[in-house]
C-alpha cells in the first residue's frame, strides 16, 4: 500500500483515540520499526523517544521477543482461559511472582492497563463484600490517570477525559499527592475521610503520575499514606502500567517503597509492547477472600484473551530480557545520563522546572498551555521534522526512551531538546 492510499482509508474508516477529528492534524504514517527508531514511507527514522507510549522498553521488532512469539504460534496461539491452563501461562506467572515486590502471591490475566485497573478495583470491592462488609468508596491521587474504561475512568482525575461522564461515575475522592511539604496535613485530612466513609481501597501510581506530565511523588511520604490505609484494613492498589518494569530504576516503583500494594496493576512494557496484555497481581490474603465453598464468592470476571499463550510467551521472554545484566546496565546508564544533564536544563531561561527518576525524563517550558491546543501541535511537529518522536503533555517536554539506547542517541535527544528551547516558536 502507498502512503496517499493508507491514509485516504485511514481517513475514510478510522476513529483514533484521544483524537478531535475535526481539527487534528492529519496522522503520521509509519511504514516499519526496527530498534529504537520508526520509518515512514520514505525511509526516514524517528527515534522513539517515548518508547511508544512506554511499551517497547527493547525497541522495536527485539529479536529475543520476535523469536518467543514465532516458537509459540505453532504449539498454541489461543485457548479458552476458564477451567483450562497452559505452560506459557504458568511459566510467566512463576517467573513474575518471583521479581514482583514479596508479598504478591497471585496474577490474574487480562489484556490492557485499563482492564488491570477495572479488575484491581472490582477485586477490591468483592474483598470487603465476601467479608461481610460493604464499602463502597475509592481514594485517589489528584490528577491521576487509570485508563478509560468505566471502574478506571472513575478513579482517574482528568476532567479533559472525564467530564462528559462524570455524573455515571463511581464514589472517589481525590487527594493531593503526597510529598515531604503536606503529609502531616494530609496524613490528618485521610483520617478525617477514613472516619466518615467506608473506603475500599486507595489507587495510586507509586513515585510517577504519568499522565499528569511526569508529576514525581516522594516515595518516604507515600509509604506513610500506605501505612494508614493498611491499618485501617482499606486495600493499597499501586497501578504500575506505566511505571513498571525498569522505568523508575527500580523493576517496579513499588520497590522503593517499605509499605507493599495488596494489588498491582501491570501491562505496557510486559510484552514489550508486542502483544496486548495486563496483569492484576495480588497478595494471598486478598486471593483467600474468594477462596470458598459458596460458588457466588468467586471472582467472575473474565476476558476472552486473558492468559494468551502468544502473550504469556513474549512476556515470559521479556521479563528475561528485563532481569538480564545488559539491560540492568543500560537502566543505570540512562538514568545516570539524565540525572548529569538535570542541571543545565535547570539552568535554561526557557524552562520553569525539571525532574528525573529512572529512565524518565521531564521538562516544563515557562510558557502557558493547553493539554491538547495548537501549540502541542506545534511542538510535536517541530520534534517530528528534526526525527524525534514525543508527545508533549501541555507544556512538559518528557522523554521515556527504550533500554537499547546508546549514549550518543542520548546526546542527541539532549541536544534536540536544547535545541528546541533556543528556537523562535519560544519567543
Amino acid at each position: 500500500m502507498i502512503e496517499q492510499e493508507l491514509l485516504e482509508d485511514d481517513a475514510q474508516y478510522i476513529w483514533h483515540p484521544l483524537t478531535q477529528h475535526k481539527t487534528a492534524m492529519v496522522p503520521k504514517a509509519i511504514a516499519s520499526a526496527a530498534g529504537n527508531y520508526l520509518y515512514d514511507f520514505q525511509g526516514k527514522p524517528y527515534f522513539d523517544a517515548i518508547s511508544s507510549w512506554y511499551t517497547c522498553s527493547y525497541g522495536h521488532t527485539n529479536e529475543v521477543l520476535t523469536d518467543a512469539i514465532k516458537k509459540q504460534v505453532d504449539k498454541l496461539h489461543h485457548v479458552v482461559f476458564a477451567g483450562m491452563t497452559h505452560e506459557p501461562a504458568t511459566v510467566l506467572a512463576k517467573k513474575l511472582i518471583g521479581i514482583l515486590p514479596y508479598n504478591q502471591a497471585k496474577v490474574f490475566y487480562s489484556e490492557n492497563g485499563s482492564t488491570s485497573v477495572e479488575i484491581a478495583v472490582k477485586m477490591a470491592f468483592q474483598y470487603h463484600f465476601n467479608r461481610g462488609e460493604k464499602r463502597h468508596v475509592i481514594i485517589a491521587l489528584e490528577n491521576g490517570f487509570h485508563g478509560d474504561t468505566f471502574g478506571a475512568m472513575s478513579v482517574s482525575g482528568l476532567s479533559v477525559y472525564n467530564g462528559p461522564f462524570e455524573d455515571l461515575l463511581m464514589e472517589v475522592l481525590r487527594i493531593p499527592a503526597p510529598t515531604s511539604d503536606n503529609i502531616e496535613s494530609l496524613l490528618a485530612q485521610v483520617v478525617d475521610i477514613l472516619k466518615e466513609n467506608k473506603v475500599a481501597a486507595f489507587i495510586y501510581e507509586p513515585l510517577v503520575q504519568g499522565a499528569a506530565a511526569m508529576q514525581l511523588n516522594d516515595a518516604t511520604a507515600l509509604c506513610q499514606l500506605l501505612r494508614i490505609f493498611k491499618l485501617n484494613g482499606v486495600l493499597n492498589i499501586a497501578d504500575e502500567v506505566m511505571t513498571g518494569f525498569g522505568k523508575t530504576g527500580t523493576l517496579f516503583a513499588s520497590d522503593q517503597i517499605l509499605n507493599k500494594p495488596d494489588i498491582m496493576c501491570l501491562s505496557k512494557a510486559l510484552t514489550g509492547g508486542i502483544m496486548p496484555m495486563a496483569i492484576t497481581s495480588t497478595t494471598q490474603e486478598v486471593y483467600d477472600a474468594f477462596y470458598k465453598d459458596e460458588l457466588a464468592a468467586g471472582f467472575f470476571h473474565g476476558h476472552t484473551y486473558s492468559g494468551n499463550p502468544l502473550g504469556c510467551a513474549v512476556a515470559s521472554a521479556a521479563i528475561d530480557l528485563l532481569v538480564s545484566p545488559y539491560i540492568q546496565q543500560q537502566i543505570d546508564r540512562i538514568a545516570n545520563s539524565h540525572e548529569n544533564i538535570v542541571g543545565s536544563f535547570k539552568a535554561h531561561k526557557n524552562v520553569a522546572a525539571v525532574r528525573t527518576r529512572g529512565i524518565i525524563l521531564a521538562i516544563d517550558i515557562d510558557t502557558t498551555m493547553e493539554r491538547y491546543g495548537n501549540m502541542r501541535n506545534v511542538i510535536f511537529n517541530w520534534f517530528w521534522e528534526r526525527g524525534v518522536f514525543l508527545r508533549p503533555l501541555g507544556n512538559t517536554i518528557y522523554i521515556v526512551p527504550p533500554f537499547t539506547t546508546t549514549s550518543a542517541e542520548l546526546d542527541m535527544l539532549y541536544d534536540t531538546m536544547f535545541c528546541f528551547l533556543d528556537c523562535d516558536i519560544l519567543t
